[in-house]
């Protein structure tokens, strides 16, 4: 490949990295468009374990929207913190790619007062689509997990979310 080529590669792969930290950002600040624009228009295979498998961004964007955006007594009763890294991104086409990357999760569930701190692997396919990257394929590989009970002395403080002033 020539300097231009190798240049083209490497914006390609810069902008498919960049779509993936909008998704995690997209996650953690309770933010149902950014999730959902993350992927295809339609017949996206999606497959997160325990969440669910579908054909389809739809099923996997609502079940987001009422975990994440569900609350009592005016705050939110999940918290996550997504922490992607070790990404191995493959162009296979000039409008397709593949991804690899690692997941370090932290979830709070004041609800049932438990912290959940997980890894695994996450297997993506990536398409351009309309001019933009988008995720084609998103399979999760859950690799171990903990839960435990909070502290009953635990305080825990709520910040903004960027998707309520998006709003």
């Amino acid at each position: 490949m020539d300097i231009e080529q190798r240049v083209t590669a490497l914006e390609k792969i810069e902008a498919i990295k960049e779509l993936k930290y909008r998704y995690w950002r997209a996650c953690d600040a309770k933010d149902p468009r950014g999730f959902r624009d993350a992927f295809i228009a339609s017949g996206a295979r999606i497959d997160y374990g325990r969440l669910g498998a579908f054909d389809d961004v739809e099923p996997m964007a609502r079940i987001f929207t009422q975990v994440a955006l569900h609350e009592v007594d005016g705050h939110h009763v999940i918290l996550d913190m997504h922490h992607g890294m070790h990404p191995e991104i493959r162009l296979t086409g000039e409008a397709s790619a593949t991804g690899r990357w690692t997941l370090r999760f932290r979830q709070l569930n004041l609800s049932d007062r438990t912290e959940t701190i997980a890894t695994g692997e996450y297997d993506d396919e990536y398409v351009v689509e309309n001019g933009e990257w988008k995720m084609s394929k998103c399979v999760f590989t859950e690799t171990w997990s903990v839960t435990r009970p909070l502290d009953t002395e635990a305080i825990i403080t709520e910040g903004a979310f960027a998707a309520e002033s998006a709003g």
